[in-house]
């Protein structure tokens, strides 16, 4: 597999990651009304926002490939 493919599915990871993040939020603010499972969703939502942002910073500074 080419170095740029490889980017490519990880950034397309993050964005899965994002959309992860974004439907645990969802769930969280909307469907739950006991505090602790809140408290989880939220908690997971960040940390796959902050992974996703991370990623993307690390693919976005990589530059291009070279082919």
């Amino acid at each position: 597999m080419s170095p740029a493919l490889m980017k490519m599915w990880v950034a397309l990871a993050s964005m899965g990651f994002m959309f992860i993040s974004v439907i645990s939020i969802y769930f969280s603010r909307f469907k739950f009304r006991n505090r602790f499972l809140k408290i989880i969703f939220s908690s997971i939502a960040y940390i796959f926002m902050i992974l996703a942002g991370l990623i993307i910073f690390f693919v976005v500074l990589s530059g291009p490939v070279n082919e």
